[in-house]
């Protein structure tokens, strides 16, 4: 199995952004522990960041031939993001929303998820274990498939 993690906006200043919401984690440490878990499930695993909303689209729309499934954390355009919903919809990859926090716990506007509903699931609120488990439950769909 080959995995993508697409880590969204704002995702490269972890460890210094809000520690108090995000924790002092940083991406490249959460990236280790995505290649350990994937190591040991013996799923192959590439990661990605950007800030930008199009090429989160590119790059869901580029991953149907080259990967098995998708963990995506979409940062702030989980919230209001069609564009990337839709890229998500069209791509007939399984795919897991993470987020760090607990989207549910937060403000009000981000209690909404314009990407769960074309999702196979959502995990929130472990920090970087939201992404290890995100992968656990890609590799068992696989395994379904």
């Amino acid at each position: 199995m080959k995995a993508l993690v697409i880590h969204g906006p704002n995702l490269n200043m972890l460890g210094r952004r809000e520690p108090d919401v995000y924790g002092t984690t940083t991406l490249e440490e959460i990236n280790d522990a995505i290649q350990k878990e994937a190591k040991a499930l013996g799923v192959e695993v590439e990661t990605v960041q950007t800030n930008c909303e199009g090429e989160i689209v590119d790059v869901i729309q580029k991953s149907v031939e080259k990967y098995d499934g998708i963990i995506i954390n979409p940062g702030a355009y989980t919230h209001y993001s069609y564009a990337i919903r839709d890229a998500i919809a069209g791509c007939s990859l399984p795919v897991v929303e993470v987020h760090l926090s607990n989207i549910y716990a937060r403000e009000d506007f981000r209690k909404k998820s314009v990407t769960a509903p074309v999702v196979l699931g959502q995990i929130s609120g472990f920090g970087t274990l939201s992404y290890i488990l995100a992968l656990r439950a890609l590799s068992e769909a696989a395994k379904k498939k």
